[in-house]
């Protein structure tokens, strides 16, 4: 187990102040729902004694921390092979195939990503949710950063909340598009399907931008950047498919099979092949929450989106575009 061991004295700016306000301020690096559990568990002493969170302070009191981090996961470790792109003492990152769930659940008990890296760093399980702090969808590949310790945890649940992370990925729609742009629209859970997000009012859905921009357009499909200002499941797909252009491939928000005009066998067969969403967080830059470090990565796009885009060009090369 993990042993954290803190003593500071409390600022004499602090007298008056509540014990747990105080020590969101000294300890930023935790998140003060944490502390505030440590005081009442009794791993937070004041003067070397147990004090409830509301305590008011007079300063210069000696706060000690004494935690021993316990499990917060208990799945089986896995060994499954993982595309570390970066790692240091506080964070991963890495490069996730398509296919691969990244936390167990409902159909989906086991040889998950969680299960990969409690094998590849046991001390994840002290973590919570073993330091996964943002997700892909099964079937979208690309980039996620994974903390390593509590404080980096913290620091990167922040960081997201800040919009602070810049996540940008490529996808390919349905439909020709002429020029890029911003959807903001909540969104929430289905009303009549669970597994489900969908558009919703301000009062029901969550706020939620993606940001589109075309880079190329092909006779009736288009290749897309979105970059993400806020992170809601299934953002882009619910996103792209409520202005008209759901994704290739989307099993749950997808509009089924549009082959251009005397298409060739080969991508007929390209398109009909591509049974997952076509999504891949190409890029992943954000401020390391310790060292302060500046931190950009870029995954290559996998082989079978590369296969399907090809395919689409080599159609638009031999029949020019098509005229709407």
């Amino acid at each position: 187990m993990t042993a954290i061991r803190h003593t500071a004295e409390v600022p004499l700016s602090a007298a008056g102040r509540r014990f747990d306000q105080a020590l969101a301020e000294m300890f930023p690096e935790y998140s003060r729902s944490r502390l505030t559990a440590w005081v009442k568990a009794g791993a937070v002493t004041l003067d070397g004694a147990q004090a409830p969170p509301r305590q008011l302070l007079r300063g210069g009191e000696t706060v000690r921390i004494e935690v021993e981090l316990e499990p917060e996961v208990t799945l089986a470790p896995e060994p499954i092979a993982l595309d570390v792109v970066h790692e240091d003492a506080d964070l991963l990152v890495l490069n996730k195939p398509a296919g691969l769930v990244v936390h167990p659940g409902a159909g989906n008990p086991a040889g998950t990503l969680l299960n990969a890296l409690l094998h590849r760093e046991p001390r994840l399980a002290e973590l919570p949710r073993g330091g996964i702090v943002h997700r892909l969808d099964k079937d979208t590949s690309g980039l996620m950063v994974v903390a390593k310790s509590l404080v980096a945890h913290t620091a990167l649940v922040e960081m997201l909340s800040r919009h602070e992370v810049e996540r940008q990925y490529e996808a390919v729609v349905l439909g020709t598009l002429v020029a890029g742009g911003t959807v903001d629209a909540p969104i929430g859970r289905h009303l009549g399907d669970r597994l489900r997000q969908a558009v919703r009012d301000e009062e029901d859905g969550r706020r939620a931008v993606t940001h589109y921009r075309l880079r190329e357009r092909f006779r009736a499909h288009s290749l897309l950047q979105c970059n993400l200002e806020t992170g809601r499941t299934h953002q882009i797909r619910v996103h792209m498919t409520h202005i008209g252009h759901a994704l290739i491939g989307d099993p749950l928000y997808g509009h089924g099979l549009r082959l251009p005009k005397g298409a060739a066998p080969e991508l007929a067969l390209a398109l009909r092949g591509f049974r997952r969403q076509a999504l891949h967080a190409e890029r992943l830059a954000f401020t390391h929450p310790l060292s302060g470090e500046p931190l950009a990565f870029e995954a290559p796009r996998p082989a079978d989106l590369a296969a399907l885009i090809e395919a689409l060009r080599v159609d638009l090369a031999a029949h020019g575009p098509d005229e709407d």
